[in-house]
């Protein structure tokens, strides 16, 4: 990335203006983004199991009502779910730490049902 004090200079002395990236015209692969917020690609890996609970809970929603749900659909909810909700991590130290609490909470609130 070119900053106006990194811009080439002219062989007059002048300062030329920072490179502009050009519009790639070649057709991007994948679908639309469905959503208008600004977002970030990030890789994360989960273990087989994981993937397998949400495959079958994906396949459940759309056996159960037609809906098309994707994974990340369903991690991004359970993200802004947490987010949203009154859960004090910070006195988590690992992943099994995360999971009790998270577990205890759920169950709580399934059981206040």
């Amino acid at each position: 990335m070119l900053l106006e004090d990194d811009a080439p200079t002219l062989d007059s002395g002048e300062s030329a203006t920072p490179l502009q990236a050009e519009p790639n015209p070649a057709k991007r692969r994948g679908r639309r983004p469905s959503h208008a917020e600004h977002w970030t690609k990030v890789t994360v890996v989960l273990m087989d199991r994981q993937i397998i609970f949400l495959d079958r809970l994906v396949a459940d929603i759309r056996a159960a009502n037609g809906a098309s749900i994707s994974r990340a659909n369903l991690i991004r909810a359970l993200v802004d779910a947490l987010a949203q909700s009154d859960i004090d991590l910070t006195n988590s130290r690992s992943e099994k730490d995360l999971r009790q609490v998270l577990a205890a909470r759920l169950h709580r609130d399934q059981v206040a049902s």
